[in-house]
Order: structure tokens, then sequence, then C-alpha cells
């Protein structure tokens, strides 16, 4: 039995692709709950009213902002995917990598900070 090298997990552009990869099945998760929302308005004015108040809660509005955070997140490491595949590797990848998720932080962050 070989105990396979698994060091390759372990840098920051790995750990890039996997928070893009997680980003996007959290966001296709997310995707079927926003669907039915939406259909609720096609029932009517009072389904969707009380659904709207029901989303006012601060649990609900947090995760509004964790929502936009995978959102930013998985945009970003798609942009990020674009330019490895189409420039030429330059040094700093990790670093736009670091800062991509930076970004996002900051910008959920913003959200949050108006929501409430």
């Amino acid at each position: 039995m070989t105990v396979r090298d698994l060091s390759h997990r372990q840098g920051v552009l790995w750990i890039a692709a996997l928070v893009h990869r997680l980003s996007g099945l959290a966001l296709a998760i997310f995707l079927p709950a926003h669907f039915l929302t939406l259909g609720l308005a096609i029932r009517g004015e009072a389904p969707l009213e009380s659904f709207l108040r029901w989303s006012d809660q601060p649990l609900v509005k947090l995760g509004e902002s964790a929502l936009v955070f995978l959102l930013m997140v998985h945009v970003l490491g798609g942009v990020r995917l674009l330019v490895i595949e189409n420039l030429p590797w330059r040094d700093g990848q990790k670093e736009l990598a670091t800062i991509a998720a930076a970004l996002s932080a900051v910008i959920a962050l913003f959200l949050l900070a108006r929501i409430f």
C-alpha cells in the first residue's frame, strides 16, 4: 500500500480552485430555492409578501450576504481561470488569487453593513 503525495493540495492556487468549485456547488444548490421564490410572485401578492416579511430576519440577511460572498468568489475565480487560460503565466498568480478572495470578502462585508 502506497501513500499518495498530497503536498500539491496545500498551495494557494489549489485552494483557490477548490473554493471556486465549492462556491459553484453552493450557488447551484441555492438556485432551486431562488426559482421557488420567484414562483411565489406568480401565485399572487399574498404569498410573496409573506415570504418577503420572513426574509427580513437578520439570519436570512446574513445568509444573503454569504450568497453575495459566494457569488463574488465564484465570479472572481472564473476571471482568474480565464486569465490563466488565455494569457501567459506571470509571477504573482498566488497574490492575485489572494486579492480576489480578499476583494470578495470586502464586497460581502460592505453589503452586509448596508443591510443592517
